[in-house]
């Protein structure tokens, strides 16, 4: 299993979340920075390695609090990832770690 660690302490816009999954999960350059863009690539990842994949997000909170629509959008589309993830070489989670 490989987690991957998106430390949301500075995360305070969807952009923000954007670009750091992008660098966490090492999303191809075509990442369009955007919710479908971000389902795109989070029901694909047909880049990284064979095996489970899990999405820590710590601090949750700062994106939740700064921008609560955001936060909800980026945690729905969090969520139909996960329920439509099919590709059978990869298993992807999402853990989120509040305080």
């Amino acid at each position: 299993m490989t987690d991957h660690v998106l430390d949301g302490a500075d995360v305070r816009t969807k952009l923000d979340f954007y670009d750091a999954v992008a660098e966490v999960l090492r999303f191809p350059d075509w990442f369009g920075h955007n919710l479908d863009a971000l389902y795109d690539c989070l029901t694909d990842l047909s880049w990284l390695p064979e095996g489970d994949h899990v999405l820590v997000w710590t601090h949750p909170e700062v994106l939740a609090e700064a921008d609560p629509a955001g936060y909800r959008a980026i945690q729905a589309v969090l969520a139909d990832a996960v329920a439509d993830f099919t590709d059978v070489a990869r298993a992807f989670s999402v853990v989120l770690v509040e305080p």
